[in-house]
């Protein structure tokens, strides 16, 4: 396996954790990111002393807010000269209507803006790669979502938990596949996945039930980031490490432009 320097959001717990732990025990250079700096610490702490090479760093910055997704950027430009991944797993599921410090609805804010903010700004550290990768989390449930209503993508008249939450998900296989669009001149691909039912807390959270081991959770992420199979694959959607159709409204490209379109505008991150 060639040595990758991996950067994976939300990785104090979870899948994400599972993903950083199990990523620098194969001899991968591993960056942390969570939203509070004490549980970065402790998980930076946690994954370095059990893997030899010592290449584990961690970043802070919550996703609720552009401006600090924005500060965790320009660190990284700072401490780094190239990216081979980047892997979007931070996500919520939020049981009431919030609003982000931006202004927009927090599921929407946190698992869709962020994460396409986090890529756009990336990509120059990602082109400096030997055919950098950017791997999205979704999940199954995008395929309850069967449209954007950008009237109230960013403010809800009604709120209902997994609406928003099912349509934050459709938000990132959209914009996995438009990524792979844009960059279809360069060497880097863009793929997304759905990780399974998981044990964590968003599950416990969004549905009071306990799901699979971590291990099975990070098992197509980790594939995805390190595959040397997967080198020329893009815009696809995986399950259970292999590619399979996402919901039919995934494919709309109309839809998937505006969003693209939405998304630059909201964020002000121009592609």
């Amino acid at each position: 396996m060639i040595h990758k320097r991996i950067l994976i959001s939300g990785s104090t717990d979870g899948i994400g954790k599972q993903t950083a732990l199990e990523l620098a025990l194969s001899g991968q250079e591993v960056i942390i990111h969570g939203r509070d700096p004490e549980k970065v610490r402790q998980t930076t702490q946690e994954i370095s002393k059990k893997v030899d090479n010592g290449l584990v760093d961690g970043l802070t910055a919550d996703f609720k807010s552009l401006d600090q997704v924005r500060k965790m950027v320009d660190e990284l430009y700072g401490k780094y000269d190239y990216l081979d991944v980047l892997i979007n797993n931070a996500g919520i599921y939020m049981n009431n209507y919030e609003l982000s410090e931006d202004g927009y609805e927090m599921t929407f804010a946190v698992n869709h803006l962020a994460t396409f903010m986090l890529s756009l700004k990336l990509l120059q550290l990602v082109k400096r790669s030997y055919k950098g990768r950017i791997i999205t989390v979704a999940s199954a449930a995008h395929e309850s979502s069967t449209s954007l209503d950008f009237k109230q993508l960013q403010h809800r008249a009604e709120y209902n938990a997994y609406d928003a939450y099912a349509q934050s998900k459709l938000c990132n296989v959209l914009f996995c596949y438009e990524l792979h669009e844009k960059l279809k001149n360069t060497p880097i691909t863009s793929n997304c996945l759905h990780p399974g039912v998981i044990n964590t807390k968003l599950l416990h959270q969004a549905f009071s039930i306990n799901g699979n081991a971590t291990e099975e959770g990070a098992s197509t992420s980790i594939y995805l980031a390190t595959a040397p199979e997967l080198e020329n694959i893009s815009g696809k959607y995986f399950v259970q490490k292999k590619i399979k159709r996402s919901s039919r409204y995934s494919y709309d490209l109309e839809m998937r432009k505006k969003l693209w379109e939405v998304s630059e505008k909201l964020s002000n991150t121009p592609y």
